[in-house]
């Protein structure tokens, strides 16, 4: 027994002792992995009232006038279909102010009107002459963030949309219908608010909405929630702690925790160096689900990168900018929202989501520029930016994924450079794959919701740009950002594996704009979802594409 310790016992009553010596805390996991305590918890700020989601009807008739009237219109002659419950007055109004405003029902376009008869306002949304899939739904999530804080009932006539074009509409005014100020103790009026009223749907609209879209508005919820969470409300253990809470329950989802001791025994120096100078422990969360109807064979693995905040550790970040950090967790916050909504629906798909958790923070323990790890799978990194720790805590994470998932295919998800939003501002993500039928599917994908990817070279003249003269390969260099990002994950992922990953570092979140509030985009959900339902089998084999 240590002398603080023989202390302590003759201070202490035996009870309490008892307590001391039983209580399981951060400091018996620093002490396994040879760290110091944890610093006792930061009290967290109380949240906000939120108001709650608006509650989604389906009706065969229109209410009484009252509330919003929400139109959406890719044309005048829209307005006689979508109009035919209304009465000739309120339609008449509508069609005198599209002519005086000059309204040409582009996409995205909007047009409120005040005093049209009994209601409180009408809210007109262009879809665009020919609107796909995701003119429709972005129409919504516009028309969503527009009435956000009208109280009343809202309704959406749907007459001459498909079943599929109701259901993307109110999937994205759900989408829109979201605040991320989420500490802010005024301004947020948590009143009951009215209900949505679909009126004139097609067949099949509600079943659609109720079984889909419905599970697609909670998973980016929670996934924007939990990416604009302050780090000192969000690290590893409460990432985990949100997970289980969203996903309780739901069938066919089994969820695994890997703590600091297990990592550790499994040789994952290369994420474990990242949240060693944090008193929070790393973890890596896998969720799996396989829902009924599945096909047979191997699941998609989708691999995100969570660094709960990122100070950039010893090799530190500018002060300017460095608190949207929070955010760096955006990609596994993307992969967990993406497996939410597929679970949610029963979609039958079998895929895996793997979180790599960490908090990269500057102390004694901290990793050093020129400090040498080992990866799970062996390969030796020598560390040259502290800075570049996203790489790391996926290299351990595509690993383990290789060794224990054996995937028909990974795609891998992080904010990892800020190169790629030089090259592609915030209109596209970064794609590399030397799979082209990998590509492929994930730029359909990206087409469908409207989620930008851009292809990027992966070439092999990058191997030279990350040689190390100590290790067997180095975690930063002088060449392209980008393109070094995706060849260091190579190292991680069998070459006949098809394997993507996904640079969303221009994308993760940013300013307010017409659909989204400021804060997280939510980016990758919709983008994944849609990737795992149509996935075909790609055959294994090595690949040179993107080269």
């Amino acid at each position: 027994m240590s002398i603080i310790l023989r202390r302590l016992t003759a201070a202490v009553a035996p009870a309490a002792l008892a307590v001391v010596l039983a209580a399981p805390s951060f400091a018996a996991e620093a002490q396994a992995s040879g760290r110091r305590a944890a610093a006792p918890a930061v009290a967290s700020p109380r949240v906000a009232a939120a108001p709650a989601p608006r509650a989604v009807t389906f009706a065969d008739q229109a209410p009484a006038e009252a509330g919003v009237l929400v139109l959406a219109l890719s044309s005048a002659a829209d307005l006689d279909v979508r109009g035919a419950d209304l009465n000739a007055a309120t339609r008449a109004a509508a069609a005198r102010a599209l002519t005086s405003a000059r309204f040409n029902y582009r996409a995205r376009q909007t047009l409120s009107l005040r005093g049209v008869g009994d209601w409180d306002r009408v809210l007109i949304v262009g879809l665009g002459e020919t609107p796909g899939e995701f003119d429709i739904q972005i129409a919504g999530a516009v028309a969503g963030r527009a009435i956000l804080s009208d109280a009343g009932t809202v309704t959406v006539p749907a007459a001459g949309l498909s079943a599929a074009q109701a259901s993307g509409f109110i999937t994205g005014l759900g989408i829109g219908d979201y605040r991320s100020d989420l500490y802010r103790t005024s301004g947020r009026d948590s009143a009951e608010r009215g209900p949505v009223v679909v009126t004139g749907a097609a067949e099949g609209a509600q079943a659609l909405y109720d079984h889909q879209g419905a599970a697609l508005v909670e998973a980016m919820t929670w996934t924007r929630d939990i990416s604009n969470e302050p780090a000192n409300v969000v690290y590893p253990e409460v990432f985990v702690q949100r997970a289980r809470a969203a996903l309780q329950g739901v069938a066919g989802v089994s969820i695994e925790v890997l703590d600091v001791p297990t990592m550790e025994r499994l040789g994952m120096g290369a994420l474990l160096s990242v949240g060693q100078g944090s008193p929070r422990p790393s973890r890596m969360l896998i969720v799996r689900y396989q829902g009924q109807g599945a096909p047979e064979g191997a699941p998609i693995a989708l691999v995100g990168k969570g660094i709960t905040f990122d100070t950039g550790g010893i090799s530190i970040k500018p002060s300017a900018g460095m608190g949207n950090m929070k955010m760096d967790m955006s990609g596994a916050a993307s992969v967990v929202g993406a497996v939410l909504s597929l679970a949610r629906s029963g979609a039958p798909v079998n895929v895996v989501a793997v979180a790599a958790l960490a908090e990269n923070m500057p102390d004694g323990a901290a990793s050093r520029p020129g400090d040498v790890v080992t990866a799970m799978n062996g390969k030796t990194i020598e560390i040259i930016s502290a800075d570049a720790e996203g790489r790391m805590v996926l290299a351990d994470a595509l690993a383990w994924v290789e060794a224990n998932v054996q995937p028909a295919a990974i795609v891998n998800i992080a904010t990892l450079t800020g190169a790629v939003g030089a090259a592609l501002g915030d209109d596209y993500a970064g794609l590399l794959t030397r799979h082209d039928a990998l590509a492929d599917q994930l730029t359909a994908a990206s087409r469908a919701t409207g989620e930008g990817l851009w292809r990027m070279p992966l070439h092999p003249a990058y191997a030279g740009e990350i040689a190390s003269t100590i290790a067997d390969i180095r975690n930063s260099g002088d060449g392209p950002g980008v393109g070094m990002g995706g060849q260091f994950l190579s190292n991680f992922v069998k070459p006949d594996t098809p394997w993507a990953h996904l640079d969303i570092a221009g994308m993760a979140y940013g300013g307010p704009n017409d659909w989204k509030p400021a804060g997280s985009a939510g980016f990758g959900v919709r983008l994944l979802d849609r990737f795992v339902r149509d996935y075909s089998a790609i055959p294994r084999g090595e690949a040179t594409g993107g080269r």
